[in-house]
This record gives C-alpha cells, sequence and structure tokens, in this order.
C-alpha cells in the first residue's frame, strides 16, 4: 500500500509555513535540503515541524489544501502550541 504525506515545513530564515504533499517524505525532504524546490530554496534552512500520513493521494491533496487555509492555518497554530508532532493517520 502506498502511503501519502502532507507536510509542513519552517523556515528558520523567515519564519513561514510551507505546506505541501508528497508519497515519499524522505526524499521530497532531500530535494528541499538541496534547494532543488523553487518555493522553498531561498528560504534556507528548514525544519519539517507537522505532518499527516494518509493512505490515498486525494486525501493528502485534500488536507494540503485545507492546511493552507485559514482554517487549516488555525488548525496548525493549535495542534503546534500543544509542543506535538502531528502524525496523524487519516
Amino acid at each position: 500500500m502506498e502511503l501519502f504525506y502532507t507536510y509542513v515545513l519552517k523556515s528558520l530564515k523567515d519564519n513561514q509555513f510551507y505546506i505541501g504533499f508528497t508519497s515519499n517524505l524522505e526524499q521530497r525532504m532531500d530535494q528541499h535540503r538541496m534547494g532543488l524546490v523553487d518555493s522553498t530554496k531561498n528560504r534556507q534552512p528548514l525544519k519539517l515541524i507537522y505532518y499527516e500520513v494518509c493512505f490515498d493521494k486525494n486525501s493528502a491533496l485534500k488536507r494540503e489544501k485545507y492546511l493552507k487555509t485559514t482554517y487549516g492555518h488555525r488548525y496548525l497554530k493549535h495542534r503546534l502550541n500543544e509542543n506535538t508532532v502531528g502524525i496523524i493517520l487519516k
């Protein structure tokens, strides 16, 4: 079974978040670290601060879109204020 990940990175340069999804979190993190992702290449260094696991691509895409909304930002702020690392299975 292929898993998909919705994840949140924090730029330690500008304290902004980057939200994305992938089927290979480790490989995607390597791409971010090597500056191969246009959206984050000038925002290094980055830190993975949150991720969720989804059982299908559609769920991961929906979750990514939600987390990019105002309500999603509120959800993340609440979750991250609890000093937890989010690993949520959907």
